[in-house]
């Protein structure tokens, strides 16, 4: 039986160039650069805008007259970005622009915008109106803190009046039999 015979035709280790592995490191260094577009250069421009909300399109505004219908204030300018509390009395489409100057800082607040739209008794459109951030601050968006009724008391005034409760020889004390 005849044996076959391959013939290797890779180069010996010896006959390659020392300079491969330094070629070969700056194609892929080549290639990975590739990935980094021009664009991303100037985008390292800490200063950004971000807009949020409902941006108001005067073309929409316009298919809203007064007397329009609830269903057609909806049709034209979409779900609002909140509803008057009581009775759906008024829809508010709210918008704002933020603009941050320095990297990680918190953005600040360069312009606000409320489309106000009216409804009265019959649901229909009464009023449209336009509120700007120069028209001062029309309601609170993000409240931290819940109003209480009652008084507002500081920390001192409260516990003298706790204590007050308790002792019936201060001012304003409970009675002996209590």
């Amino acid at each position: 039986m005849r044996a076959l015979k391959f013939k290797s035709t890779f180069l010996p280790r010896s006959a390659l160039p020392r300079s491969a592995g330094a070629v070969s490191l700056l194609v892929v260094a080549s290639a990975l650069s590739a990935c980094n577009s021009s664009k991303m250069i100037g985008d390292l421009n800490p200063s950004e805008t971000l807009t949020q909300g409902y941006v108001i399109d005067q073309q929409a505004i316009d298919l809203v007259p007064v007397g329009s219908s609830r269903e057609q204030v909806l049709l034209a300018l979409g779900t609002p970005s909140t509803k008057a509390t009581f009775d759906n009395e008024a829809f508010y489409y709210i918008s704002q622009t933020r603009k941050r100057y320095i990297a990680f800082d918190k953005p600040r607040l360069v312009d606000q915008k409320v489309l106000a739209v009216y409804f009265g008794e019959d649901g229909r459109v009464t009023q449209i109106a336009n509120y700007g951030l120069k028209d001062g601050k029309v309601f609170d968006f993000i409240s931290r803190t819940t109003p209480t009724g009652g008084k507002d008391q500081n920390f001192l005034s409260q516990i003298i009046g706790g204590a007050s409760k308790l002792a019936p020889g201060l001012p304003g004390g409970g009675s002996p039999g209590t």
